[in-house]
């Protein structure tokens, strides 16, 4: 058996706890009444003036490390332990516009689910090809193609596809955005260029995401709405931020949280194998990256990807006012919710994956617990 304590852990609430976790699970969260069922071979940690919270969900991780997904599918496991440095424990491991079988080549790669210290790649996040060539990003032109319901015939929740964003106004999308639902997958809408009415029916279609929101997609004109006003103000779609300080303004980060309101905010840190990195040349894809000061850039200056973690997003959105139960939410379960995570993940509950985030008062990463082991740490000699 497995077993460690966190003693004095504060959660969100403001309550101060223990928390038991045994063999990967909660076992139980006690706040000094009835006392917990503690073994003698626990290891006890005191994690007194530290914030416990779930372990944070990325539904959208491009690379890490020096290396990018879409171009090794396998280096999705080595990320997972980098990611841990951001007190992630789960993501989506995201390919982005390719050739054809490229994704059936990262299902294969992720179907093999070998050991892994770090953050646990729960999926896949297939991020185009098809998408509009008026907003493509970093996403190559030579890559994009239209929506094809035969190729994308393998893509379902079973077979560890979690998340396709494609862009709504595409001959064909709409077909594909029903198949894509009906079998699980989350759909979302995405490098776009579609207008209100296009939004409104990708939603009755099935789209139920907005990925990263304002990023490479038709501005909102206030004549001519865009998909993006039909998705803010609809309240089955959940909209995905990245708030590195870099991609979207603090502004418009609370803007768009005051817009919304609780449970439809998520953060992402659309990281790209630049996170961690010196500055220098990286890939995204078949894209060539020159990551820097000002972020992860193509020769013209587009962004391509981030370079932060989703850490420091919490931190950003958090400085916008954003009360603290919302902003942990917008990493934990609200992603996990979005996507129907099983196992607990997103919540700290008795019996639920011992998934935990340990945060200083300034919500930096002090440690990162997955399935109870301690996959990262600010302080290795405090958590040996």
């Amino acid at each position: 058996m497995s077993a460690i304590l966190l003693d004095g852990a504060r959660l969100a609430d403001g309550r101060v706890v223990r928390i038991l976790a045994v063999d990967g699970r909660i076992a139980a969260i006690d706040d000094g009444g009835a006392g917990l069922p503690v073994s003698n071979d626990a290891r006890r940690i005191d994690v007194a003036g530290l914030l416990a919270a779930p372990g944070f969900i990325d539904l959208q991780v491009n690379g890490a490390c020096g290396r990018d997904i879409t171009d090794d599918p396998t280096a999705m496991w080595a990320i997972g332990e980098t990611l841990a440095r951001h007190g992630v424990t789960a993501f989506l491991a995201t390919i982005v516009s390719s050739a054809r079988g490229r994704v059936d080549e990262a299902i294969n790669a992720w179907r093999q689910s070998p050991t892994s210290a770090g953050a646990v790649p729960i999926g896949l996040h297939v991020e185009g090809p098809y998408l509009s060539p008026a907003r493509a990003g970093a996403h190559r032109p030579n890559q994009l193609r239209a929506p094809d319901t035969g190729e994308a015939s393998t893509w379902t929740a079973g077979a560890g596809v979690r998340m396709v964003t494609l862009a709504p106004e595409l001959p064909g999308a709409l077909e594909l955005i029903s198949q894509l639902s009906a079998h699980g997958v989350v759909v979302a809408a995405g490098h776009t260029d579609a207008d209100a009415a296009t939004g409104r029916a990708a939603v009755n279609a099935g789209v139920r995401y907005a990925t990263h929101f304002f990023n490479a997609m038709r501005p909102l004109d206030h004549r001519e709405p865009s998909l993006a006003a039909a998705l803010l103000d609809d309240d089955r779609v959940t909209i995905g931020l990245i708030a590195d300080g870099l991609h979207v303004a603090p502004e418009l980060l609370a803007l768009v949280r005051r817009t919304i309101g609780p449970g439809r905010l998520s953060l992402v840190s659309d990281a790209m194998a630049g996170l961690d990195m010196p500055p220098g040349p990286m890939r995204l894809g078949a894209a060539e990256v020159l990551v820097g000061e000002d972020g992860a850039r193509l020769a013209d200056g587009t962004l391509a990807g981030a370079i932060a973690g989703l850490d420091v997003g919490l931190r950003t959105m958090a400085a916008t006012g954003c009360g603290l139960d919302e902003v942990l939410a917008a990493v934990t379960s609200t992603p996990a919710r979005l996507i129907g995570l099983g196992e607990g993940r997103g919540w700290l509950e008795i019996g639920g994956r011992a998934d935990i985030t340990l945060l200083t008062a300034g919500l930096e990463v002090a440690a990162t617990l997955v399935a109870g082991e301690v996959a990262w740490s600010s302080e290795p000699t405090r958590w040996a």
